[in-house]
């Protein structure tokens, strides 16, 4: 089963800052963790535009693994991603997995690289690792939640993309999803 463009769409979309701010970058250097709290916690309050700037803060600062290797196979796998070459994606992605076990973001980008190549296993396997290593991401919710709203699991699709919102108010993708599940499971119970 390959994926719904509009999934595609939405997951490359949200890793473009990322991929270019490694190219930007340099990348090479480990996170602060003390800065992605302070992200975070800003990024609950802040208002539509401010989210937008401190939600490309938190992907550049969770896109740093430390190692010059890992950062070059994570980009590597995003570039073949948004070129839609899953199967590259999936092999630079598993190196970068391999060399940086801890490292959540090559897990985050392998999964989206397996739903795409109709794997949803593998998929959802990186993301319970991702979510339960880092639960404040707000991607991985979402795209949790896409997953299981494709999968028709509206119940469970919306429970992921309310604890992304709670994460992130201002993710459009996320709302929107919300919206829509929204007014499908109300029309049910009714």
């Amino acid at each position: 089963m390959k994926a719904p463009s509009r999934f595609h769409n939405h997951i490359v979309a949200a890793i473009a800052p990322l991929v270019f701010s490694l190219f930007a970058a340099g990348a090479g250097f480990a996170q602060d963790a003390a800065k992605l709290d302070d992200l975070y916690t800003r990024l609950k309050d802040a208002d539509e535009g401010a989210a937008a700037r401190i939600e490309t803060e938190i992907l550049i600062e969770s896109g740093k693994s430390g190692s010059a290797t890992v950062d070059l196979l994570v980009r590597r796998g995003n570039e073949a991603l948004a070129a839609g070459n899953t199967a590259a994606a999936i092999e630079h992605l598993t190196a970068a997995v391999d060399h940086a076990p801890d490292f959540t973001e090559a897990r985050s980008a392998r999964a989206i690289a397996y739903y795409n190549d109709g794997e949803i296993g593998p998929a959802m396997a990186d993301l319970a690792t991702v979510l339960q290593d880092e639960p404040r991401d707000f991607v991985a919710w979402s795209v949790l939640g896409t997953i299981l709203e494709e999968s028709d699991m509206p119940e469970k699709a919306l429970a992921a993309y309310r604890a992304a919102a709670e994460i992130h108010p201002h993710y459009a993708e996320v709302n929107e999803g919300i919206k829509r599940l929204g007014k499908q499971l109300e029309g049910q119970s009714l």
